[in-house]
């Protein structure tokens, strides 16, 4: 028994093949450095044609060197973890904490009322003691709608968390749930075939009942006047502009009402609308986490925290017994602040049409982990309550995460719902350390990495933890807009902290390990890949219009550090995605989101992030659709690419593929009329050029296809249409005529 007390309550293996990755990794710069000597080497003279593109491509090579340095600190020393559930139940069971988990949602419209609920539903039917779980929704609209659906979902609750229990289902969420579990499917207990039927009624019953309420945009006088909880929305203006309101749907405390159909205790309700007025920044999502940490902290005051976006419903009910085995390990439990599970998304197609966290969840999160964690990313995330609340690490004070048995002050439920309020009203945190020192930070789109690298630069460490069952699945967007505009705000955000004072190059310096400044660079300067970027996809083709080389002659010995580096990066590239569980076309489709990403989400990002900088814009935070309509769903499954909009990103991409177009057709129709001894010359001079040009076309065909081939309302925009073939073509013509 003594030993067993010993035994750690989570293990780390580091991956296997580290050595051949860094001799391979090495030959890669040593590839690299002799590409930027043939460039500094051989630039044309003053004067001579593409001595401008030359020194534009050495900077673009530089900064993808650079840049390709920064990934690697991401794959040099991975670390996988496993947790021991059995032994936690066996020490610690009696003495487990208490867990707040956070929902956030923003705006009922794009964020549909029964997928928040289903989420709701997902995380109050943890694996867990339900005395020690409170769920809070945090509604940053304000909408009685959704007030009304949390209504009735804690109403389906009571029958649905004791069907979870007593035949242990994965996953918790209800629709998912019936998703998963076809009609026809055999199910040998009796008992539980006809429960099955049971639950899905109620389940379709209360879904009925809020998507009515929804379609009609309004709860009827008939429920209002049988729930007080309604009457708080008599002083609702607008969205922008209402009281705090706060109703403790079902009160935990209270052993005889908050019971489920089987008599079991239910875990604690929440809802909570902060106080908005016109006059106060709230701070979006930052600013709606830090009143949940308050408001909280006088109802339940768990001392561990777990926050989900409303679309990122719970898939694995151990979750938190994994979360807790890092926590409460007796060794290196007190230096844990934070345990991040990886963001997977449930309705990626096959072949991820537009590409996924694949990569990053299933390598590059696991390299960070080995420096002192992972990044904070906002979701699927549990903190200890303290550190998030500013405490600073210290070897020797140790953060207790066990049960608090004191009992605190019993309020009534209107006292104590009435006393809370204060706590999310627009000037609370005026005069405070909130949103500087203590919660989460403002100031930044992106607030969780910002928070995140002020804990670690505390002195404290995270951990990555990736379980065989996904902890949490999401909605990933189901358009190329709406994709392009969600990575615009992820990395318009990171950059944002890289010109600011916690920039990870300065703040951190010398506060945490090189190599997990890197992984934090890595991600901070995703929006300048841009520039590179866009340079390499025109400058070559242009002057392959010309006929003007760029790159070294099929007969030149620097050939070989080109061709050793494109082949052995993309090799790897392709080995990685498939290693992860990827497919050949998904990785195809994965180096196609990266090009557009860079040429359009990141450039927009890098300039508004400039602007701002200089004062000329303010930061917003912009939330991704969570639901498309019924024809834009057939086609994403179809994997058929949706356009659909006439954004400006939209309008560089269609430019940009055309552009290559041009310049490849003009330059084969160049070399037709040249004949042999011209294509034997352009195969000697311009093969390089030629294949990055062919590529740039290949990967541009669904573009191609939505500009002009298809007929459905996904196609681009007519508008887009000509407006790009003009600019391309009046480019390419321009091009040529200046030499």
């Amino acid at each position: 028994m003594a030993k067993e007390e010993h035994l750690p309550l989570f293990e780390t293996k580091k991956a296997k093949g580290r050595v051949l990755f860094r001799i391979f990794a090495a030959s890669i710069f040593a590839g690299i450095c002799l590409i930027w000597v043939h460039r500094v080497s051989h630039i044309p003279k003053a004067g001579e044609d593409g001595r401008f593109a030359w020194i534009g491509l050495l900077g673009a090579e530089i900064w993808f060197g650079f840049y390709w340095l920064l990934t690697q600190a991401s794959r040099w020393n991975p670390v996988y973890r496993h947790t021991f559930k059995d032994r936690l139940s066996q020490r610690y069971e009696n003495e487990l904490p208490g867990v707040d988990i956070f929902v956030c949602t923003a705006d009922a419209s794009i964020e549909p009322p029964m997928m928040v609920m289903n989420t709701v539903l997902s995380v109050m039917a943890y694996e867990y003691p339900p005395e020690k779980l409170s769920v809070y929704l945090s509604d940053d609209g304000g909408s009685e709608i959704t007030y009304y659906a949390l209504m009735e979902a804690a109403e389906f609750a009571k029958h649905w968390i004791p069907y979870c229990k007593k035949y242990n289902v994965e996953p918790r969420s209800p629709a998912a749930y019936f998703v998963s579990k076809h009609a026809d499917d055999e199910v040998e207990d009796n008992h539980q075939a006809k429960d099955f039927v049971v639950i899905k009624k109620l389940y379709k019953y209360m879904e009925n009942k809020i998507e009515n309420v929804v379609k009609l945009g309004q709860v009827s006088d008939e429920v209002r006047s049988k729930h007080k909880g309604f009457s708080q929305w008599d002083s609702y203006s607008s969205r922008r502009d209402h009281d705090t309101i706060l109703q403790i749907v079902i009160d935990g405390r209270d052993p005889i009402n908050a019971t489920d159909n089987e008599g079991c205790a239910l875990p604690t309700l929440v809802y909570l609308a902060r106080e908005k007025r016109p006059q106060y920044h709230h701070n979006f999502k930052a600013g709606a986490m830090n009143a949940l940490i308050r408001v909280s902290s006088n109802i339940s005051n768990g001392k561990l925290l777990l926050n989900v976006d409303c679309d990122m419903y719970s898939n694995n009910s151990l979750a938190i017994r994994d979360t807790l085995c890092f926590l409460m390990d007796e060794e290196k439990g007190n230096e844990i602040a934070f345990v991040q599970f990886p963001q997977n998304f449930k309705n990626l197609t096959k072949n991820e049409l537009y590409a996924s966290l694949r990569v990053i969840n299933e390598v590059e999160a696991h390299g960070v982990d080995a420096y002192g964690g992972p990044l904070y990313v906002g979701t699927g995330c549990f903190h200890r309550r303290d550190t998030l609340c500013g405490r600073k690490f210290s070897k020797d004070s140790k953060s207790d995460m066990k049960w608090d048995n004191r009992k605190r002050e019993e309020l009534g439920i209107h006292e104590l719902e009435e006393n809370t309020k204060s706590l999310a009203s627009c000037t609370f945190e005026e005069n405070t350390q909130w949103g500087k020192e203590m919660g989460l930070k403002y100031g930044c789109p992106v607030e969780d990495i910002i928070t995140g690298l002020s804990i670690h630069c505390r002195g404290w460490k995270s951990v990555y933890c990736n379980p065989a069952r996904e902890a949490f699945l999401g909605l990933a967007p189901a358009t190329l807009p709406h994709i392009l505009v969600q990575h615009k705000r992820w990395s318009e955000g990171n950059f944002h902290i890289f010109l600011s004072k916690y920039s990870p190059a300065w703040y951190a310096h010398g506060k945490i390990r090189l190599g997990h400044q890197l992984g934090y660079l890595r991600y901070s300067l995703w929006a300048s890949n841009c520039l590179a970027t866009l340079v390499y996809s025109t400058l070559p083709s242009l002057y392959l219009l010309r006929g003007t080389s760029l790159f070294p002659q099929m007969s030149s010995p620097w050939l070989i550090p080109f061709a050793y580096v494109i082949i052995g990066k993309y090799t790897w590239s392709f080995v990685e995605f498939l290693w992860c569980d990827g497919t050949i076309l998904g990785w195809w489709n994965e180096q196609r989101i990266w090009l557009y990403q860079r040429t359009s989400s990141y450039l927009f990002a890098f300039i508004d992030t400039i602007l701002f900088s200089i004062g000329y814009t303010n930061s917003a935070f912009v939330i991704t659709a969570k639901v498309a309509d019924e024809d834009v769903s057939k086609r994403y499954e179809k994997e058929i690419m949706e356009f659909g909009d006439s954004s400006p990103m939209l309008t560089i991409l269609a430019t940009l593929a055309l552009l290559n177009l041009c310049c490849f057709a003009g330059f084969v129709l160049e070399e037709a009329i040249a004949g042999s001894k011209g294509i034997a010359k352009a195969y000697e001079t311009m093969s390089l050029q030629v294949l990055l040009c062919g590529v740039l076309i290949l990967i541009n065909l669904p573009l191609y296809q939505g500009l002009y081939l298809r007929k459905d309302k996904g196609k681009m925009p007519s508008s887009v249409a000509y407006k790009s073939m003009v600019i391309a073509v009046f480019s390419c013509v321009c091009f040529k005529l200046s030499y």
